[in-house]
């Protein structure tokens, strides 16, 4: 069986560190190998470990819940020998990146695990969508990690002065967050990229076409992912990454490449929410109610704010829509919420019909 010291030896370009270690010493006592999930596909997974690369099962781990299957980036406890091989539990997770799933159920799924940076590329080549930059950082913020936003495909962007408007709108979306632009083609803007991923965990979101391939490629220094041209209509391309991929960086550190992703419902992200619109987050402290929905209650800060320039219209209506799609997942499993919103729903009735009324009345 490998030794501790040459488990560390392998493992510690991959993230192993003491803390994990610890976490690992009852699977260690039973006789088990520790690895960090590459790859997963289909049930199995490859799992890195000190005697190297392995296959392994994963029919173990609670296969039905979609929060507690493994996923890349996980820390796992494998056979150390035996065909087929099988991860028999995950280490706690330090932090998770999580979507809603497609489906109408109210569940999550896991995109990784164990990240530090969330890297969203957003590509140039397109009108800006500032809702969805909005959207991956909520998802960002929530998950543990530290998001940070690159603009890709700068060289499409030749004018160093609309370059630096589009820098100033995503700025402004994206509060307390890094905002690179890049151009992995030439280079561009690559080295603080690659000082700010150089340690730790990242994982690489964004929608197909945002340049998320050509950009791991340029990161881990050789053509490890297929890169497809965007189309020119709308910038978007087909899903050349078909599966989350832990890559090792030259520099150190290591990468999650994830398929594009045109789907990003939130879960049970409303502090990833208020993160992300942190001004209107401190404008509500100096609303007259402490319940105030910034609609038409009296002494709004937050209208305030929209009516004399200093809160954008669409930042509000952005937050107001995060917040009722977050609201509304997390009162699919919680009665208490699903009780809190017909009370809000039944008042706004009542204040819709009142209106009506005050109206009929002035016109008899």
């Amino acid at each position: 069986m490998t030794s501790t010291s040459a488990a560390f030896s392998a493992l510690a370009p991959y993230g192993w560190d003491e803390s994990w270690a610890e976490a690992f010493a009852p699977f260690e006592a039973d006789g088990l190998l520790p690895g960090r999930v590459v790859r997963v596909d289909r049930g199995q997974c490859d799992v890195v470990t000190a005697d190297g690369t392995v296959r392994a099962d994963t029919e173990f781990v609670v296969p039905r819940d979609p929060m507690k299957v493994v996923c890349t980036g996980d820390w796992v406890a494998v056979d150390p020998a035996g065909d087929p091989r099988y991860v028999r539990a995950y280490l706690p997770r330090r932090t998770a990146f999580v979507r809603s799933t497609s489906s109408k159920r109210s569940e999550g799924q896991i995109l990784a695990a164990n990240v530090d940076h969330a890297v969203v590329a957003v590509s140039l080549a397109v009108e800006l969508d500032l809702g969805r930059v909005e959207r991956f950082l909520a998802l960002a913020w929530e998950s543990g990690a530290q998001p940070v936003v690159v603009l890709t495909k700068a060289d499409l962007v030749p004018d160093p002065v609309t370059l630096a408007h589009l820098v100033q709108d995503v700025e402004t979306s994206a509060p307390g967050v890094p905002v690179l632009t890049v151009s992995a083609l030439h280079g561009d803007g690559l080295d603080v990229l690659v000082a700010l991923v150089g340690s730790g965990t990242s994982v690489l979101l964004g929608q197909s076409g945002a340049g998320k391939s050509t950009l791991a490629n340029a990161l881990v220094g050789a053509e490890v992912m297929d890169v497809r041209a965007a189309r020119d209509v709308d910038g978007k391309g087909r899903h050349t990454t078909t599966t989350r991929n832990l890559l090792p960086l030259p520099s150190g550190g290591v990468l999650i490449d994830t398929p594009g992703l045109r789907g990003v419902g939130l879960f049970d992200a409303g502090a990833g929410v208020g993160q992300v619109f942190t001004e209107i987050e401190e404008l509500a402290e100096g609303c007259r109610f402490h319940d105030c929905a910034h609609e038409s209650e009296p002494g709004c800060a937050v209208r305030s704010a929209v009516e004399d320039g200093r809160l954008p219209q669409r930042r509000l209506e952005s937050y107001r829509k995060l917040l009722r799609e977050n609201q509304w997942i997390v009162a699919k499993t919680d009665a208490r919420v699903r009780a809190e919103l017909r009370r809000e729903w039944r008042r706004k009735g009542a204040e819709g019909r009142a209106a009506m009324e005050a109206k009929r009345g002035r016109w008899a």
